[in-house]
């Protein structure tokens, strides 16, 4: 079981703007990607754009910073801002720095020790 359903806060990197939303935890998926209409709304500013492979094919998205909060562990990662997905994906990449990981037993996310090398 490589997904969960969670509870997150995204917020602007200054944290003037924040969204609770319900996101799809994907132990499969490095990146995290959040849907355009919220970066708009918290105003995550592009710094470059990719392209990155889904399973959909090669898509071209915009790459960004937020501040993501889940379970009450909070930390900056960079986000993909995508007109393609409708809800925010939560990829290994962020959740390794939240110290955080999927449980294949429970399909719950548990505490996991942070790797510096």
């Amino acid at each position: 079981m490589g997904h969960v359903s969670v509870r997150v806060r995204i917020c602007s990197l200054d944290k003037s703007k924040c969204a609770d939303v319900e996101a799809l935890v994907d132990a499969r998926a490095t990146l995290t990607a959040i849907p355009r209409s919220l970066a708009e709304t918290l105003g995550i500013e592009a710094v470059r754009r990719d392209v990155v492979e889904t399973g959909a094919g090669l898509v071209e998205v915009e790459r960004g910073a937020a501040v993501v909060s889940v379970e009450g562990r909070e930390t900056v990662t960079e986000v993909w801002v995508s007109d393609i997905i409708g809800r925010v994906l939560i990829g290994v990449a962020t959740l390794e720095m939240l110290g955080l990981r999927v449980d294949p037993r429970t399909g719950k996310l548990e505490p996991s020790p942070l790797l510096l090398y």
